[in-house]
């Protein structure tokens, strides 16, 4: 019995921004102190570390759910199956819904039940619920949905990843260009071919890593002091995820009895193109093996960093033929990698 994604679905805002639009901000230092650097410069040394060029934004009027209803829409007919034959609807997010003009996280009910809602599903035998797991809730969900088939509990699962942080960002931060909007889905079932889940592993670092990601006041002194904001130590998050994510990745092919030599693609979550390209180069050094070209999919220079929503956002472009240079075939083997707020970690080794 194989588990494996029988449909696919993403969604990217039509709103495209710039680095040139952040040329007036006023950024500043974590102590609230002035940058001694014009944000010409902010904003090139930037692009070199990030490589993002460009990001999405939600319109207004759209919150998460919204666009995790677009993405699971497009994953429910490329299964084709009936919406109302899913046994759990999951979502993973970390913000919920957030209006445009607010700060507020809405998230009673739940951005599941919200979908579930949108999809007009009348099952109530349809269990929606959320998970929060940082970045890497959208493959935690898929590990999840691979159990509760597994255990005889479910046929079907819809696992979405949805975020809005574009509506969670300190203007006054130079770390808010990183951040983005999207969504990406995927309908997972039982099948009888070879495709499929091969094995997981995943993990959670807390001991002095839990808050590396946390909601914090704007860097600007006079502003607010209640309102919170995604904050970030950059620094750690980079030691950490190139200490741990290559050897969680290892851990996750030598489970499914695979070798280095057949993985096909990495697909890995879109958090900055320097530490992804250095997360990959460890993993293939800790199998004495150079890192092949055109092994990693790469869309956060016109997308950004839209958290859980990236790692099936570039799958989906990938299978569309939309990301130069990379496509998969029936039979390959891919790994899916992540790493964020918790810390969390985890790897999927995939057949195609």
């Amino acid at each position: 019995m194989a588990i494996k994604i029988t449909g696919l679905g993403s969604y990217t805002p039509e709103v495209i921004t710039k680095n040139s639009s952040f040329q007036n901000h006023q950024f500043l230092n974590m102590d609230g102190s002035a940058i001694n650097s014009e944000n010409e410069v902010i904003i090139e040394k930037f692009k070199a570390i990030t490589g993002i060029e460009e990001r999405r934004y939600a319109p207004s009027e759209m919150t998460s759910s919204d666009l995790g209803t677009k993405a699971a829409t497009k994953a429910i007919e490329d299964a084709r199956i009936d919406s109302e034959t899913l046994d759990y609807i999951i979502c993973a997010h970390n913000y919920g819904d957030v209006q445009k003009g607010s700060n507020y996280s809405d998230i009673v009910p739940s951005l599941a039940s919200r979908i579930k809602h949108n999809l007009r599903i009348q099952n109530p035998q349809c269990v929606a619920y959320d998970i929060l797991f940082g970045c890497p809730g959208w493959i935690e969900g898929v590990i999840q949905a691979q159990a509760f088939i597994k255990a005889g509990m479910a046929k079907k699962c819809l696992v979405i990843g949805t975020e809005m942080l574009s509506r969670v960002v300190d203007d006054h931060d130079r770390d808010s260009m990183i951040y983005s909007d999207g969504a990406g889905a995927t309908v997972i079932e039982q099948d009888h071919s070879d495709a499929g889940i091969l094995s997981f592993n995943t993990a959670t670092f807390t001991y002095d890593e839990a808050y590396f990601l946390f909601n914090g006041p704007s860097y600007n002194t006079d502003a607010e002091q209640q309102t919170k904001y995604i904050k970030m130590y950059g620094r750690k998050i980079y030691n950490f995820a190139l200490t741990q994510v290559p050897q969680a990745m290892k851990t996750c092919l030598e489970k499914s009895g695979c070798t280095i030599d057949e993985v096909k693609k990495i697909f890995i979550h879109q958090a900055n193109e320097k530490m992804d390209e250095a997360i990959v180069q460890r993993f293939y050094k800790l199998h004495d093996s150079p890192m092949p070209e055109h092994i990693m999919p790469m869309s956060i220079a016109k997308l950004g960093n839209s958290s859980v929503a990236t790692v099936p956002t570039v799958f989906d472009l990938v299978r569309q033929g939309k990301i130069e240079h990379h496509e998969i075939n029936k039979g390959d083997l891919v790994l899916f990698a992540s790493v964020g707020a918790g810390m969390n970690i985890n790897a999927i080794a995939y057949r195609y």
